[in-house]
């Protein structure tokens, strides 16, 4: 974030804590309305926070230009798993996952909509992980930015500063239904089913998206996979037919439940239904997928200017097994590398979320390390180098009083048919930086002048 950026922020924190630091009649204003506008994770509030998250329209550009190219990259990649075995093997796909993502979706590219999770760091940026198969969060923009509208002292800011609100609900509605017209759909309205177990922690946002999709003349239903039925022409839900099957439940979670005599199964193979994402989705989903970017074995799959962007903005990452392996041109054994470097490294499943099973190296004692390390060789996990993380200053509602808080800043760029939409923010107190997990989420607002 540039000086100047950093400086007019900074005059604006300084008024909100002196207009707002024991206004609890404010607190309770804005609690209230993340009840009723679904800002919840489970039953907590998520937004503790004063204000929007503030990025420069010229680090935005950059972060979009990066992760445009870097979306190729993982496609390609994709083509080539669907090809070769050896590259399905290296990214950890089980035999069922492998024979569900030859399925064709029946549209160009792998995922109509996406999301890199993205450390920011100075002028800098790295993206730690690509979720190519559901991302959450897209609903929460338009909630969160009516949620600020109740502090005037903010509003008072974005009037006087040039800014720009992302539309990641509107883009991902272009997405859904651009990818129905490349599948053959000629609905002018396609039906569209939010699909996920029933009563996951992020029901509130299917709501905010069911209510703009319905706006805008398409009927929409949210339901559980278990619900679903095929008997042709269509994949219904009780007298619904279902046009664009927008999935939210995780493929190894539906996989464990469901097999090929599965309505969902028989709709796609039979290409009776569009679903965003589908089941292909699932191969640059793996995080393994970092580990194919980073290692020069595989860089004949790539362009020259995709390989640049690993380098600049991809950490080097590797599935740990015993083997030998390059640490930027160094032979080394990867085991013994990592074990004596542990404050460099993070630990992660290959496919997991909201944070279970990762081990920071910095946070761990050599033995908790060293068992991390064991309990990876019997499973599929990654090691990924750690990488610089921004803190940022943002007034924060503790215990009924607003204070500044110095946060790990988590920017988390949305990706409709390859292109950036706005993003997630997620901050936290610690290296975690989830919702999931505890830490919190604001609104984005790109501001031009800086």
């Amino acid at each position: 974030m540039s000086k100047e950026l950093i400086n007019v922020i900074g005059v604006l924190d300084q008024k909100l804590l002196d207009r707002h630091r024991h206004d609890t009649s404010l607190f309770e204003e804005l609690d209230q309305k993340q009840r009723e506008l679904g800002l919840m994770h489970d039953d907590r509030p998520f937004s503790p926070f004063l204000r929007p998250y503030f990025l420069e329209r010229s680090r935005y550009d950059r972060i979009r230009a990066a992760a445009a190219e870097l979306n190729r990259a993982f496609e390609s990649m994709t083509a080539a798993a669907l090809e070769y075995d050896e590259i399905m093997t290296a990214l950890g796909m089980s035999e069922k996952e492998a024979r569900w993502a030859r399925i064709e979706p029946g549209y160009p590219g792998v995922s109509l909509n996406s999301r890199f999770d993205t450390f920011l760091s100075g002028a800098g940026f790295a993206f730690l992980e690509y979720n190519a198969e559901n991302p959450a969060g897209i609903g929460d923009q338009p909630s969160l930015e009516s949620l600020y509208s109740n502090v005037p002292t903010v509003q008072e800011f974005l009037a006087v500063n040039d800014h720009y609100y992302p539309r990641p609900e509107v883009k991902l509605l272009d997405a859904l239904v651009s990818g129905y017209r490349d599948f053959g759909g000629k609905k002018v309205k396609p039906n569209i089913a939010i699909v996920d177990w029933e009563g996951v922690s992020t029901t509130t946002e299917f709501e905010v998206l069911r209510e703009y999709f319905e706006a805008s003349g398409h009927e929409t239903v949210i339901c559980d996979p278990g619900e679903l039925e095929y008997e042709g022409p269509s994949l219904t839900v009780g007298d619904f037919e279902i046009d664009i099957f927008y999935k939210r439940v995780l493929i190894h979670e539906f996989l464990d439940k469901f097999d090929e005599s599965d309505a969902v199964y028989r709709a796609c193979v039979n290409g009776a239904v569009c679903m965003a994402n589908s089941f292909r989705s699932k191969i640059p989903h793996k995080k393994a997928g970092f580990a194919v970017l980073t290692d020069e074995r595989y860089n004949s799959l790539f362009t020259p200017e995709q390989l640049e962007l690993v380098r600049l903005h991809i950490p080097w990452t590797r599935t740990i097994r015993e083997e030998e392996t390059t640490y930027f041109g160094d032979k080394v054994d990867l085991l013994e590398y990592i074990r004596a470097e542990r404050q460099r490294f993070v630990m992660k499943p290959n496919d997991d979320y909201g944070g279970h099973g990762i081990t920071f190296g910095w946070e761990s004692t050599e033995a908790e390390w060293d068992d991390a390390i064991e309990h990876a060789l019997k499973s599929h996990y990654l090691v990924q180098e750690r990488v610089p993380v921004e803190k940022t200053q943002i007034p924060t509602i503790i215990d009924g009083e607003a204070r500044l808080e110095s946060l790990t800043v988590d920017f988390d760029p949305f990706l409709f048919r390859g292109k950036v939409e706005g993003g997630m923010v997620r901050l936290a107190a610690g290296s975690l930086v989830n919702v999931t997990s505890g830490g919190g989420e604001t609104a984005l607002a790109i501001v031009e002048k800086f």
